[in-house]
């Protein structure tokens, strides 16, 4: 089967009830979650998933970026590609594509990674494991989630503790977990995203007190959490 735009993968998914807003819409944290079960199921297709874990190896997502046309509503299905989109310093790149049945676009995504090795925590240049058929280390990527520079007035305030739920296999908050607190503080004011941009830069753990902050600009809100005083994550949202 020949994939639009080089993609290297797909598969399709039906919205389920459990992944839907109050208005029948798939939840942004949702789509996260489906794009995340795509990569990880691509990446061990060749050999550049879990089984990394046997060499101490795994990637960091560092950055996320959604632009969104229209969420696919409970019951419906969507087509998924995603694909890797090269290599820049020590960032590898993989984009996604979401579709409905029709062939739609309904959003696209862009995301970053970085290979750590999970006992030194040293960065690994990612042309070490990724096989060139599927992720050519000569490629540039089309476009990347940009670095956030944060502004704006202050609006909302928010404190949680990181819960068992919120953890994934490294035992780290999962990178959908941070879209959720996004997701639920934007949602509170009765605001839609239609575009998010997230750079993740530190780990947050079980037990840590996450202070989150929203701020609003002239065309966009920003967002941050920290822990400790430390920033853990940033983001942009359009209104």
């Amino acid at each position: 089967m020949s994939l639009p735009e080089n993609f290297q993968y797909h598969k399709k998914f039906q919205i389920g009830s459990f992944q839907v807003d109050p208005s029948g819409k798939l939840r942004i944290r949702s789509l996260a979650d489906i794009l995340q079960e795509i990569a990880w199921e691509h990446a061990d297709s060749g050999d550049f998933g879990r089984k990394l874990l046997e060499n101490n190896q795994m990637w960091v997502l560092s950055r996320f970026e959604f632009r969104i046309q229209k969420m696919p509503l409970w019951g419906k299905h969507v087509e998924v590609y995603t694909g890797g989109r090269g290599v820049d310093k020590l960032f590898a790149f993989r984009e996604f594509l979401v579709q409905d049945e029709d062939g739609n676009e309904l959003a696209r995504a862009m995301s970053s990674w970085l290979l750590v090795h999970t006992q030194t925590k040293r960065i690994l240049r990612p042309e070490q494991v990724l096989p060139e058929e599927l992720f050519d280390p000569t490629l540039k990527p089309r476009w990347q989630p940009e670095k956030i520079n944060l502004e704006g007035v202050l609006i909302a305030q928010d404190s949680i503790k990181v819960r068992y739920s919120d953890l994934d296999l490294y035992n780290h908050v999962n990178n959908t977990s941070y879209i959720r607190w996004i997701e639920d503080m934007l949602g509170e004011l009765g605001l839609d995203i239609n575009y998010l941009n997230i750079n993740y830069l530190g780990e947050c753990m079980l037990g840590d007190e996450v202070n989150l902050s929203l701020f609003e600009a002239t065309n966009h809100f920003y967002f941050k959490g920290e822990v400790g005083g430390k920033t853990m994550i940033t983001a942009i949202i359009s209104k």
